[in-house]
This record gives C-alpha cells, structure tokens and sequence, in this order.
C-alpha cells in the first residue's frame, strides 16, 4: 500500500510555524508540503536550519567600504551612494577601478 493513502494532515501549530519561517527566510511555503504532517516537519526542520535573510547581510562590510574609499581617494572619483547599500554593487565598482 502506498503510505499517502495513511498520510495525516499537518496541524494548525505547524502551518503557523511554516508559515513564520517562509516569512523570515523569505522563502514559498509549497501547497504540496502543508498537506501532509511528515512532510511539512521535514521542511519546518531544513527552513529552521537556515540563517535567516537579513538586510544586514546585503550591505558591504566595513573593509570593502574602507577600500572602495581608499581606490576612490587614488583614482579622484566618488564612490556611488547605490554601492553603500548592496554589497554586490560594491565589489562590481571595486573590480572596475581597481
């Protein structure tokens, strides 16, 4: 037999869970996995795992700062406001001038 057959339905506690830590790891809760107890404890228990996604974590850290300032002061040019407020940004314009 198969076990869907025996599968029970997740309680109103693990949806609420889920359903919070979606919202703090900025992630999709699937349909498919609220409908079973097994699986949704299975994706409660990888999603509780993971660091959530902070705003902090986007920004550059104090060095990559420190130096984008440093090659700005060398090469007489400001550093772009946008490259302070993603961490990405600021190492494309550090590759770029260096």
């Amino acid at each position: 037999m198969e076990d869907t057959a025996f599968a029970l339905p997740a309680t109103a506690k693990q949806i609420a869970y889920a359903r919070s830590l979606a919202l703090k790891n900025q992630t999709l809760l699937p349909w498919e996995v609220q409908q079973d107890r097994r699986s949704l404890s299975a994706w409660i228990d990888g999603q509780a795992r993971l660091k959530p996604v902070s705003d902090l974590d986007r920004l550059p850290s104090s060095k990559q700062v420190a130096f984008a300032e440093r090659l700005a002061r060398i090469k007489r040019r400001a550093v772009p406001e946008e490259c302070f407020r993603d961490k990405g940004l600021m190492s494309k314009w550090i590759d770029g001038n260096r």
